[in-house]
């Protein structure tokens, strides 16, 4: 079910929820398709059924990613198409701060969900680097990708460790005190676009790719326990519930948003939503609402939806 829309000046490229307030999430965008021109980071607050705009921050650049700080109800965090990336304060009490050490375009940020003081950026450049919002200077650098970085994710369970999801068609794991990666997984046949880890279960990860499909892995084994397919396009986005174990939602450039139970033995698609009609980049669950999920795409809407919430145990 639809609660709330709302159209944008720009394209949708990512959506986030934010952890401090239930009603409340970051939309970043880019003009042009991202290739040449300017970028908003909107934010919007669902009231009364709408989505209404609470603020909207101009960057020359297109945006590709945003996250909300753990620490800072008024901090979010974007990635840009001129390598920077650019910390807002929605309250207005200091400037943005600029983050300028990648090479390439920066197409993943993502803030630390346990030690909450940090957080990553991946660029085109091949490398990701961890930040803390007070210095100018990255803390740490990690190159051993051999190809675009698409997507990089703290885990949800320990502070160190977080994932990097790449065009060399792999997925790599990374402890933040190692200069090296401690696992890389070829994870797929063509380049991995998105990856997200399971909220209950820390050795359980989750991709998507260019081949279309969503796959389940065990990094215990490095194996691949599900494969969900289903999409006509691209897998450009995935995130996992942080309400049930074992679902997970995909965006793609089918134009649809689909949410899956990979457990499910006959049938694991338990939703499609189908309104936009243009690539889907961004989708995101509501940490405080479940079944509560947001999308954007090119199509310049965000929508806000409201899925059946099963009972427990069924």
């Amino acid at each position: 079910m639809e609660v709330a829309s709302a159209v944008s000046e720009f394209m949708g490229y990512a959506v986030e929820w934010s952890p401090f307030q239930q009603n409340r999430l970051a939309v970043a965008t880019a003009q042009h398709f991202g290739v040449i021109g300017t970028g908003q980071q909107c934010i919007f607050d669902v009231v009364n059924g709408q989505l209404v705009n609470v603020t909207t921050f101009s960057c020359p650049e297109g945006l590709f990613d945003c996250a909300w700080s753990e620490c800072n109800p008024n901090h979010v965090v974007s990635a840009c198409g001129n390598a920077s990336v650019r910390l807002w304060d929605l309250s207005g009490q200091t400037p943005p701060r600029i983050f300028a050490e990648h090479t390439a375009e920066v197409y993943s940020v993502d803030w630390n969900l346990v030690s909450k003081d940090t957080f990553l950026s991946g660029s085109w450049d091949g490398t990701v680097k961890q930040w803390h919002p007070g210095r100018p200077s990255s803390i740490r650098t990690f190159q051993e990708h051999t190809g675009c970085i698409y997507s990089s994710r703290w885990s949800p369970h320990r502070a160190e460790s977080f994932a990097s999801a790449s065009g060399d068609r792999t997925l790599r794991i990374w402890d933040q005190n190692a200069p090296r990666a401690a696992m890389c997984i070829p994870a797929h046949d063509h380049e991995v676009l998105t990856c997200d880890w399971n909220k209950y279960n820390p050795n359980i990860i989750a991709t998507g790719s260019v081949d279309r499909t969503l796959r389940i892995w065990d990094l215990r084994s490095q194996r691949m326990l599900h494969c969900l397919k289903g999409h006509e396009f691209a897998v450009r986005r995935i995130k996992m519930s942080p309400h049930r174990e074992t679902v997970v939602a995909s965006a793609a450039y089918d134009t649809t948003v689909r949410v899956w139970d990979y457990a499910a033995v006959d049938n694991p698609l338990l939703f499609q939503f189908d309104k936009h009609t243009e690539f889907v980049l961004g989708v995101d669950f509501n940490l405080f609402v479940e079944g509560q999920l947001a999308t954007c795409a090119w199509d310049n809407r965000t929508f806000v939806l409201q899925l059946p919430v099963p009972a427990r145990g069924s």
